[in-house]
């Protein structure tokens, strides 16, 4: 085999092995996935406590960088305006598929998974709680995760502010962020083993039988959310360099597609795209300001599966989910889900939560909500990490920047 080939090539074909084989172990051996599970587990504990602190340097890198460079307002506000327009797009484009294709309403609806729906939190408090946190450590918490991105983009300011005597603090930055992209590189290189591993748990666990009555509806978003992937992330491509921006995408986004679809975690996959956005051309300046501020506040997948969600509910209640008011509070809602829900397995619960009680709904339709939300995780998490790519190259597109 060419060696030059196997080098770039090697950590993909290797994953892809991995992932073959545990989907075999799955299928043909289901009762033995259970052993193979810690080491999935294992893997996975060690990229969530890798993320943490590599969130924190690269972004306080990054902006504090930026900043020096008069580009961090311009970034931002590219980066906020190419979120908003991804969810919008995605959204009104599953509005569209819902539209051409209905889903009937089933006769029958099982009560037996009704979820206590209490909260004794108040708004002001969640609010606050996406934020801030009321102790330091807890930032290191991966369930706080907005709450780190916005201590490190104050850090990264106050950095440029304190001139020459935070030059010692921003070397030290910089020393950690190359420190922790190296620890990267030694976890990754168990991948194929780990994600192998948790690939087979989930294919020997999960299995069809959820399907059933879910079947259109889950057929209608991989079907769109498909779509999406093949045409909108190449469009995407192409506006940002044309026809070698679309080359390029396709031949880095499968090692971040493979680890979404294994994990499940846009928080886990987060490492891995912005090494793939980086050889893609995307300066590192950017892709690590965008990319990890995305995966906690950009979802194009969690809104793809929030229309989704919310016309199911309305058919099984019988409402007019195409009512132009509707419409719009469906709108509103897929741009906070998309910023509240976790870049974490099964984070989209919060929007979940969210939208029924926006809309009212009954308790009677939580179980097709979390079970609908709960099977379309997979693509809804490739959607979410790749999508975030795309939004760091039309964010270069439009602010020039020095590719560290």
């Amino acid at each position: 085999m060419n060696s030059s080939f196997w080098k770039n090539y090697s950590n993909i074909i290797l994953l892809l092995i991995g992932i073959f084989i545990g989907s075999l172990v799955g299928i043909f051996a289901p009762d033995f996935v259970t052993y193979l599970k810690p080491m999935g587990d294992i893997f996975l504990n060690l990229l969530f406590v890798t993320v943490i602190p590599l969130v924190f340097f690269a972004i306080v890198s990054a902006i504090s960088g930026i900043e020096q460079q008069n580009q961090l307002g311009k970034i931002i506000g590219t980066m906020a305006l190419t979120f908003l327009s991804f969810i919008l797009i995605s959204a009104t484009f599953c509005i569209i598929m819902v539209y051409f294709f209905p889903t009937e309403t089933p006769k029958n609806i099982s009560e037996t998974l009704s979820e206590n729906l209490q909260n004794n939190a108040n708004i002001n408090d969640q609010i606050v709680g996406f934020f801030t946190v009321s102790e330091f450590y807890h930032l290191f918490s991966r369930q706080n995760m907005l709450a780190l991105l916005v201590f490190s983009f104050l850090v990264g300011i106050s950095i440029r502010k304190s001139g020459e005597k935070g030059k010692l603090f921003q070397n030290f930055i910089l020393s950690g962020n190359e420190v922790m992209k190296q620890l990267l590189l030694l976890i990754m290189k168990v991948a194929p083993i780990g994600l192998g591993a948790y690939f087979a748990y989930q294919v020997g666990t999960i299995g069809p039988q959820l399907f059933g009555f879910y079947a259109k509806p889950l057929g209608l978003y991989y079907i769109a959310g498909t779509i999406y992937f093949i045409v909108f992330f190449s469009l995407y491509a192409f506006i940002w360099k044309s026809g070698n921006g679309v080359k390029a995408f396709w031949k880095e986004s499968l090692l971040p597609t493979a680890t979404a679809i294994s994990t499940c975690s846009s928080l886990a996959t987060m490492p891995v795209a912005i090494e793939s956005a980086k050889r893609m051309g995307v300066p590192a300046s950017i892709a690590n300001v965008v990319i990890p501020i995305g995966t906690t506040i950009h979802k194009n997948g969690s809104s793809i599966s929030s229309i989704i969600k919310i016309y199911v509910a309305f058919q099984l209640l019988g409402w007019n989910f195409f009512e132009p008011m509707n419409l719009i509070m469906a709108l509103g809602i897929t741009v906070f889900v998309s910023a509240v829900a976790g870049g974490i397995p099964n984070g989209g619960y919060i929007g979940e939560m969210l939208m029924i009680s926006v809309y009212k709904i009954p308790p009677d339709v939580v179980p097709a909500v979390i079970i609908i939300g709960t099977l379309v995780d997979p693509l809804a998490t490739v959607l979410n990490s790749v999508g975030n790519i795309l939004a760091s190259m039309i964010v270069s597109k439009f602010v020039k920047t020095e590719a560290v």
